[in-house]
C-alpha cells in the first residue's frame, strides 16, 4: 500500500540528511533541542527543509516538544525522548504530502508513513510503534491511550490552538483567496469549549485557562474593532 503520493522523494531526502547528520551530531535546533543522535538531525533536517507552513510546520513541532516537556515535568510523567522527538516533528507530515488514501485521518497517515523514514534515518525501531500511538493521538479530539508520549504530545498539541499562537495558527490559514477570516474565528471560538475538556494532563489544564482567556480576550477586541463581527 501506498501512504504518501511521493514518498520516494521524502526517502531520498532522509538518506541525503542522515549522511548530514552524522557530522553534526552535538548540533540543537532553533529552540535548543539537542540533536544528539544522527537519526535525530536527519529527521530535523527534513522537518526544517520540507515542512513550511504558519500553522503546522517546523515550527509547531518544536513548540509541541517543548510543551510536551513541561507538562511531562509538571505531571513526573516519565518519557522516553526518542519518541517525542520523532512523534512531535512527524506527526504532522500529512499536511506537506497527503496520503493516498484522502480519507484517512492524518494522525494515522503520519502513524504508517513515518516508519519508512525514521528506519531510514536510523531510528531505534523497537520504539516505533509508541511513536505511531503518538502520531495517531495526537489531536485534541482523539484519545491518546495511556502512553506518556502520547499523552504530553496530545495536550501539547491541544494548547497550541489556544491563546495567541493559536489565534496566529488559524489566522494564518484565511490566506489572499479568502474573503474574510470569519472561518477561522468561529473555529477559535470553538476551540475555547471544546479542548480544556480534551486536555489529560492538570499541567496542561492550568496552562489553558491561561491561553483560554487570553484567546477570550483577543477574539473580543476583534468582534468589538470589526463592529460587531459584521465587518471581519
Amino acid at each position: 500500500m501506498r501512504f504518501y503520493t511521493s514518498v520516494m522523494l521524502v526517502l531520498a531526502l532522509a538518506g541525503v540528511f542522515c549522511a548530514q547528520g552524522r557530522a553534526a551530531e552535538t548540533s540543537i535546533t532553533a529552540t535548543g533541542i539537542p540533536l544528539d543522535s544522527a537519526w535525530k538531525v536527519t529527521v530535523y533536517q527534513l522537518a526544517r527543509s520540507t515542512f513550511k507552513h504558519p500553522a503546522w510546520g517546523w515550527q509547531h513541532s518544536e513548540r509541541n516538544y517543548q510543551v510536551a516537556l513541561r507538562l511531562a515535568q509538571g505531571d513526573a510523567l516519565k518519557i522516553d525522548d526518542d519518541v517525542l522527538f520523532a512523534a512531535a516533528f512527524l506527526h504532522d507530515m500529512g499536511a506537506f504530502q497527503p496520503c493516498a488514501d484522502a480519507k484517512m485521518e492524518h494522525g494515522d497517515c503520519a502513524a504508517l508513513s513515518s516508519e519508512a523514514i525514521l528506519r531510514s534515518a536510523g531510528f531505534p525501531m523497537q520504539k516505533y510503534a509508541a511513536v505511531a500511538a503518538a502520531e495517531r493521538g495526537h489531536m485534541y479530539y482523539r484519545d491518546p491511550g495511556t502512553l506518556p508520549e502520547a499523552i504530553v504530545l496530545h495536550d501539547a498539541d491541544s494548547l497550541d490552538f489556544l491563546g495567541a499562537i493559536g489565534a496566529a495558527r488559524l489566522l494564518s490559514l484565511t490566506g489572499a483567496a479568502k474573503p474574510d477570516f470569519a472561518p477561522a474565528v468561529k473555529s477559535l471560538r470553538s476551540f475555547l469549549k471544546d479542548i480544556p475538556p480534551k486536555l489529560v494532563t492538570r499541567t496542561a489544564r492550568a496552562m489553558a485557562a491561561v491561553r483560554v482567556a487570553e484567546l477570550r480576550r483577543f477574539l473580543d477586541a476583534l468582534d468589538r474593532e470589526a463592529l460587531n463581527g459584521t465587518a471581519m
